[in-house]
């Protein structure tokens, strides 16, 4: 019997559009394009040239402080550009992909009987490898690297997210390959739901199952580590996405690399919300096809969830880590009568400044306004009831703004990431960008323990 560990704080925000069970199916334009941003830092160095025939499984760009470590081309095709911003930035690789398939070939593994070097270096070998994050930092994590420890989360609670139940399905002995495989490396814990019901998550082999049973965000994989085995000074434990999970097994039983994943298309602005099967790096014009209200007009396009995810367009790509593409309003068309001052029951509050307060069941239209401009910030515990975790939230903020790093580490900045302060974020009444604070925080210690 799984441990089920109960958290309180949290806040589930209810908005309309959420996917419906139907499967959706993407045009086909065969551009696919691996972005360097979608990897946390990394720096690219790319490892191909325009017109390149390259198959699935060869590397596109590797990261240039650890040259082993590769990102694999997602199709086999050619490589029709190299773009580059500012300062000579890797933009992304675009690969006009083959009509048919070219998968680079490596040796299936008995994941079994293999050590943790046999798979380690698999990983690397394939170009799968910088699809494992760590903590702290919260990046893409290096095979110098000895983790305590691997953390999966297969809860998804922002708003608007994937079930991955949907993506699991047919796809069960694979993500179980992946995490026998990853417990060779370390001791494996798997957090889920306390809806799960698939038998590959609640009945999983070679990991420890933990429910967990909240509010978002308790499908944050941190949050979940902070309760289970908290990251102190010196100590490193790594975090795998469950969709990286079944790219690894489909790895290590067929010698390919397959980076098929199932994600959902949602939001209030999307005409037909439901499931798609997608590749990692596919281009956003495929995947939404006209399937968003108003020609793309007045709407906000994420490239994830509407908390966490990145603004796009529909001339952006497919995330490596993203598991939703979501379709909001942009709200830069609205024009209300006395602002925020009116009483109101179709705007949703936390704090009970609406009416909305009194139908907690009700779900919303949301737009992407901050409705309210940057401001001191207030001591109030905002943070602190939206955020599950052992550690002093507000103060933790002050000292990443004042860059004082001592007082940062001893308020736990080792074990968050940015994702942990995106509800907070949210709820914020002084509208600070928190995920960005956190991230320059975890980098700027990142550089001085370098």
């Amino acid at each position: 019997m799984a441990n089920t560990i109960k958290l309180r704080k949290g806040l589930n925000i209810n908005l309309q559009g959420r996917p419906e069970d139907v499967s959706l199916k993407p045009t086909d334009d065969g551009l696919f394009a691996l972005v360097p941003d979608g990897f946390e830092g990394i720096t690219p160095k790319v490892a191909v040239k325009e017109g390149d025939k390259v198959k699935a499984g060869d590397f596109l760009f590797v990261d240039k402080k650890h040259p082993d470590v590769g990102f694999a081309s997602p199709v086999s095709g050619t490589v029709k550009e190299v773009l580059r911003g500012e300062r000579r930035k890797v933009m992304h690789v675009l690969v006009e992909a083959d009509k048919q398939q070219v998968y680079k070939e490596f040796p299936t593994t008995d994941v079994k009987t293999s050590d943790r070097e046999t798979i380690k270096n698999r990983l690397i070998e394939a170009g799968l490898f910088g699809y494992i994050t760590q903590l702290p930092y919260a990046v893409t994590t290096t095979p110098d690297c000895d983790p305590k420890a691997i953390f999966i989360s297969a809860l998804r609670d922002m708003p608007l997210a994937t079930d991955f139940e949907v993506e699991l399905k047919g796809n069960e002995e694979a993500f179980q390959a992946g995490i026998t495989a990853l417990s060779k490396i370390a001791e494996v814990y798997l957090g889920i739901g306390k809806k799960a019901t698939s038998a590959a998550l609640t009945n999983a082999k070679d990991a420890t199952v933990t429910v967990f049973d909240g509010p978002c965000p308790a499908g944050n994989v941190s949050v979940q580590i902070n309760h289970i085995s908290p990251v102190n000074k010196g100590e490193t434990v790594w975090t795998v996405d469950p969709t990286a999970v079944i790219f690894f097994g489909r790895l290590f039983l067929t010698g390919k690399v397959d980076l098929r994943k199932t994600i959902s298309l949602a939001g209030s602005s999307m005409k037909k919300t439901g499931y798609m099967e997608v590749t990692v790096g596919q281009s956003m014009k495929s995947i939404l096809a006209g399937n968003v209200k108003n020609d793309d007009r007045h709407v906000r396009i994420i490239n994830g969830n509407p908390l966490t995810g990145r603004k796009s367009t529909t001339e952006g790509y497919l995330l490596p880590h993203a598991s939703e593409i979501t379709a909001i309003p942009e709200g830069d068309d609205n024009d209300e009568l006395f602002g925020w001052i009116m009483p109101r029951t179709k705007q949703y509050s936390a704090n009970r400044s609406y009416f909305s307060w009194l139908m907690p069941k009700k779900s919303y239209n949301l737009d992407a306004r901050i409705k309210g401009g940057e401001r001191h910030m207030i001591m109030s515990g905002e943070y602190d009831r939206v955020i599950p975790m052992d550690i002093y939230p507000e103060y933790l903020i002050k000292a990443i703004i004042a860059e004082d790093i001592d007082k940062m580490e001893q308020l736990g900045i080792y074990e968050v990431a940015p994702e942990d302060f995106a509800v907070a974020e949210f709820t914020d009444s002084s509208k600070l960008e928190l995920q960005h604070i956190v991230r320059q925080g975890l980098n700027m210690l990142r550089k001085e323990n370098a």
